[in-house]
C-alpha cells in the first residue's frame, strides 16, 4: 500500500514557524542564564573567572574551536566513499 504525501504524518518541526519560535525560546533562555550570573556570589580561584558571563563566552568558543577542530581532523583521517566495498 502506498500513502499519497499528502497523508504523511506532519511534525511540529515541518511548520518553518516553529523554526522561529525555537530560536527565540532558545535565545531566551541563553540571556536568563547569562543574567542568573549576577545572582549569585563568586569564589574565583583566577581573576577572570570572576568576570561577568566568563563561563558563557567560554564555552561559547571553546564550542566553536571543537567545530573548528573538528573539520580540520576530517582532512586527515577522512577515507573514500568505497573504502568498505574494497
Amino acid at each position: 500500500m502506498n500513502e499519497s504525501r499528502d497523508t504523511e504524518r506532519k511534525y511540529w518541526l515541518d511548520d518553518p514557524r516553529n523554526h522561529d519560535k525555537l530560536w527565540w525560546w532558545l535565545l531566551g533562555i541563553c540571556i536568563v542564564l547569562l543574567l542568573a550570573d549576577l545572582a549569585y556570589t563568586k569564589h574565583p580561584v583566577f581573576a577572570w573567572e570572576g568576570w561577568f558571563g566568563f563561563f558563557a563566552f567560554f564555552g561559547f568558543v571553546a564550542c566553536v574551536g571543537l567545530v573548528l577542530a573538528a573539520k580540520a581532523m576530517r582532512k586527515l583521517i577522512k577515507r573514500d566513499e568505497d573504502y568498505y566495498d574494497r
